[in-house]
């Protein structure tokens, strides 16, 4: 099963970059919205926020201008660059992958941007990533089935995945009677 180039490290970041393409924003403020709108799918402290932030801006995809305050310390306003736009909306129409933390992850994520920002792509982001999860499903029976019957533990965690895969191909029928997507005909 391979993952595409931005998947591997299963990162917030192109969360906080998604909340920005909305308009710019202060550090503490997209952590909140952060923290309310996708906090039970990703945790991320407000200092892992700003880590990110700061790498966001070293990168060149956001950009920091210190606005000065009365009475108060100054704070940066970040704003999401061209750059920053491009590798979002890349990430957002780019690679799937088939393993129940990426799914949580990266497809929850996937699916609340494409909502706010590109609801017409929902049911075409949702039947790839339900194709990708009946593909790696007929993987790891295909696994299952050629491996020898001594192989105890290696069954026990094929089996264990392939159980997985199921549960989330469930719950993705879910989704898509919460979104109204049509089955695709195949």
């Amino acid at each position: 099963m391979t993952e595409n180039k931005h998947s591997g490290n299963l990162s917030p970041e192109f969360a906080l970059l998604g909340f920005l393409i909305s308009g710019p924003s202060h550090g503490y403020d997209l952590h909140q919205r952060f923290v309310a709108e996708l906090g039970h799918v990703w945790h991320l402290s407000q200092s892992q926020a700003y880590a990110i932030l700061k790498r966001l801006e070293n990168r060149g995809d956001i950009s920091a201008q210190v606005v000065e305050q009365e009475k108060l310390p100054a704070r940066q306003r970040l704003k999401i660059t061209a750059q920053g736009r491009r590798r979002f909306f890349e990430w957002l129409e780019l690679g799937i992958s088939a393993t129940a933390r990426s799914i949580r992850l990266e497809f929850l994520t996937r699916l609340y941007f494409t909502q706010l920002h590109r609801p017409e792509n929902t049911s075409q982001i949702y039947q790839a990533q339900f194709a990708k999860i009946e593909s790696s499903i007929e993987e790891l029976e295909s696994l299952i089935e050629h491996l020898p019957l001594e192989q105890t533990f290696n069954h026990l965690s094929l089996d264990l995945r392939l159980q997985q895969m199921k549960l989330i191909q469930n719950w993705m029928a879910e989704i898509r009677a919460q979104f109204h997507i049509s089955k695709e005909i195949r």
